[in-house]
């Protein structure tokens, strides 16, 4: 399967148009800057000038990109994600070979991928995992140990090939995977393997990986237990605990062969029960794309209570929006009004609200009454008063005035 752009002249027919629709794609999105330290500020003012130099060393082979910058982000459960940051003109190269590849691989790649896929969200996966967990009554949970880290170039390279034999493309592929680091640490560090998170190839290329790696391979030998692939979180549905355990067995082999590792503690066999029952398997609940998946009481239409097992917001979820609001320090500033406050958090409570409010919204009382508790302490410094009657104004303000808060507006006004 090959692309449209084909070689001329000695100079790879990749037009100005490709590179200046990257630019707009990749400027949309915005994002922070790599090691050359430019802003996208700086960039706009001389962006026909870059963009042409792009162009003219793209089409020659010329192009060689720079090293990513690495930033340390914390894990909600633990750890750290160590990302690369490309510099702006890099990613923007990138966009043009991920706007070739990607409708080549889109016709390709397994409908049961959702991660970073056209037409395609965590939503969709959220909701086919809830309905196979209704069907299954066992599910594997996997967890690919430093996925993105650890990936083999050599057999990403072949899984590339796969999608186009264009040679300027897999040139350019080549260098983004052998681009060094600039490690946080303050030193260099040569890629031997691995995509680094943050580049805008990374993602394309992962599924890719995992579509032979594991997708194919699924289908190929296991077309019986379904599954749900969000990029590297994966969930297997088993239709029991002895079929479950051994197709583990036979993923973990899997995964060695290709390179990668599932991580021993966090990979798990889960019993998909309905809340009420009474088996004793240990593992009762999994967590995907920022929901739980547990056993959990539900009302009918006709007012009965009946087990399911269904997705809500996580725990870690819950924690890191309290993170967010404690490190932004959102309530700490007295000298605001109610609606500068509101303002503040206007468009991640929408966030919030749009994503983790799609199943089970009940559950975002979790994130809603403690933010409801903040306003009235913050209330009552402000105005000099005590917590008790500081909630009761608070209260009587969000029962007339819930346009104010989006969570109030939404029904969430209890404290």
């Amino acid at each position: 399967m090959e692309p449209t752009v084909k070689k001329e002249d000695g100079r790879y027919a990749i037009s100005m148009a490709q590179v200046t629709a990257a630019y707009k794609k990749v400027r949309s999105n915005k994002g922070a800057g790599g090691i050359d330290g430019m802003s996208w500020e700086e960039f706009d003012k001389q962006h026909k000038e870059l963009l042409y130099k792009l162009w003219n060393r793209m089409t020659s082979g010329s192009y060689f990109p720079q090293a990513t910058r690495e930033v340390i982000i914390p894990k909600a459960g633990g750890g750290e994600r160590r990302l690369g940051i490309p510099i702006l003109l890099d990613r923007i190269a990138q966009q043009v070979v991920v706007d070739i590849l990607e409708p080549m691989a889109e016709k390709e790649f397994h409908p049961n991928s959702y991660g970073y896929r056209p037409g395609k969200s965590a939503h969709d996966a959220l909701a086919q995992c809830r309905e196979m967990c209704f069907r299954y009554g066992w599910a594997i949970d996997l967890d690919i140990k430093g996925f993105f880290d650890n990936i083999d170039h050599e057999l990403l390279m072949k899984a590339v090939e796969r999608f186009t034999t264009e040679k300027w493309i897999l040139m350019y592929v080549k260098r983004w995977l052998n681009t060094a680091t600039h490690k946080a640490e303050g030193n260099i560090e040569q890629r031997t393997k691995g995509t680094p998170q943050g580049g805008v190839i990374s993602p394309v290329l992962a599924n890719m990986f995992l579509h032979f790696v594991f997708d194919k391979w699924m289908q190929k030998h296991h077309a019986n237990n379904p599954f749900e692939r969000y990029a590297d979180d994966v969930i297997v549905h088993c239709s029991s605990l002895q079929q479950a355990e051994q197709l583990l067995e036979q993923i973990r082999k899997r995964m060695e062969d290709c390179g990668l590792t599932l991580h021993p503690e966090k990979t798990k066999i889960v019993k998909c029960q309905k809340w009420g029952s009474d088996d004793e398997h240990p593992n009762k609940s999994f967590d995907f794309l920022g929901y739980r998946f547990k056993p959990r009481k539900a009302s009918t239409k006709d007012g009965r209570i009946i087990g399911t097992f269904t997705p809500g917001i996580s725990s870690k979820a819950v924690k890191r929006i309290q993170t967010w609001l404690r490190e932004n320090k959102v309530f700490k500033d007295t000298g605001k009004t109610l609606m500068e406050i509101s303002q503040r958090i206007k468009l991640q409570s929408r966030g919030w609200i749009n994503y983790y409010g799609k199943f089970r919204p009940s559950e975002l009382s979790k994130v809603f009454m403690p933010i409801n508790r903040q306003i009235g302490r913050w209330y009552a410094k402000k105005h000099k008063c005590g917590y008790i009657e500081a909630n009761e104004k608070v209260q009587q303000i969000a029962t007339n005035h819930s346009y104010l808060f989006i969570h109030w507006y939404w029904g969430q006004t209890s404290f």
